[in-house]
């Protein structure tokens, strides 16, 4: 998955763009809404994985350390862009695979 292409702030966007793959802004906005929600499940499995391995066996609170490791880690994926905005320039990028149904049966 590549974070570097999408943007990380919010910005002004042309409706009429999201409307060519699919002929519907509202089939596309939640072809980019399930994919946003697939890329923050993806994101936040790996982030558990990687901070899974500073976790402790003991639940004694007077023994809990500051791991600059773990710390560096969290800061990354604070900072990186919003799941919605991923999917959105994937589906931009036409990087996203999709299918209607509905419509292959007619």
């Amino acid at each position: 998955m590549s974070y570097k292409n999408a943007a990380t702030t919010t910005i002004t966007r042309d409706l009429v763009k999201y409307e060519e793959g699919t002929g519907n802004i509202y089939e596309s906005l939640v072809i980019i809404a399930k994919r946003g929600n697939h890329i923050s499940a993806e994101m936040k499995d790996e982030l558990h994985n990687k901070l899974s391995e500073f976790t402790s066996s003991t639940d004694n609170l007077e023994e809990i350390f500051e791991n600059r490791e773990q710390i560096e880690i969290s800061k990354f994926y604070e900072k990186l862009p919003k799941p919605t905005l991923i999917a959105l320039q994937e589906f931009l990028d036409h990087k996203i695979y999709f299918r209607n149904p509905a419509k292959d049966q007619q």
